[in-house]
């Protein structure tokens, strides 16, 4: 794919999903954050299947998708996709930088909608502010997101495995802050709506407006090669 198809690609994803996120967050405010949908099935089958060691496991996996190791991931996937010193300073720089204005944006949105959280009897771990979107997933998703960016562009052949595993990663993260009672099921779509949308603007961005000699290897692509001349 050229970065044309590229761009367009990823700007009618965005679309899609920034669409999506729209009619979700209208619904929400609509019912004046009262659970939706599924929103109690998931939680009451949450809460009556809590063993200790599950609950253990989903906080922990939890805290990933917080905090430094999210920034982490994407320097450490920034690192290994460049194939020179220039595109490992602009992966390093731009990932980074598209999870950190994904989060802030993401914040405006919870405070402008302030929905609150299940009933703080349900909690079996730590949270903090407004409900929707899900701070945590939207977090995860973007990483995620980014880094099965990076593996494709880095490694093109046998990147599924690892991709899958970073995805099923993403999404748990998601799905914990359900389990443990702390968000409902919607928050956590409206996290992964928000995650895939911010994704597909920077990609759109980054594929229209990233001059090409910023990551190219040291080739100037814009002109053709030279064919070479038989004696």
């Amino acid at each position: 794919m050229n970065r044309k198809d590229i761009a367009e690609l990823a700007g009618s994803v965005g679309l899609g999903a920034w669409t999506a996120f729209g009619v979700l967050s209208m619904v929400v405010i609509g019912h004046k954050g009262a659970p939706l949908f599924t929103d109690e099935d998931a939680l009451s089958w949450s809460v009556g299947h809590r063993p200790d060691v599950a609950s253990a496991f989903a906080r922990g996996l939890t805290a990933t998708g917080t905090g430094v190791i999210p920034y982490a991931l994407l320097i450490l996937a920034g690192l290994l996709t460049g194939r020179t010193t220039r595109q490992r300073l602009l992966a390093t720089t731009l990932a980074p930088a598209c999870l950190a204005t994904g989060q802030g944006l993401r914040y405006g949105v919870m405070e402008l909608i302030s929905r609150p959280r299940p009933a703080l009897s349900n909690w079996a771990g730590h949270a903090s502010g407004w409900s929707f979107p899900s701070g945590h997933t939207t977090t995860a998703a973007l990483t995620a997101g980014l880094v099965i960016l990076a593996i494709s562009v880095r490694a093109p052949h046998g990147r599924t495995p690892l991709c899958l595993a970073v995805g099923c990663w993403g999404a748990l993260v998601g799905l914990t802050r359900v389990y443990l009672g702390v968000h409902w099921f919607t928050d956590v779509v409206g996290g992964w709506l928000f995650a895939v949308g911010w994704l597909g603007v920077c990609l759109c961005a980054a594929a229209w407006w990233l001059p090409t000699w910023l990551i190219a290897d040291g080739v100037d692509t814009t002109r053709p090669a030279r064919k070479r001349t038989r004696l």
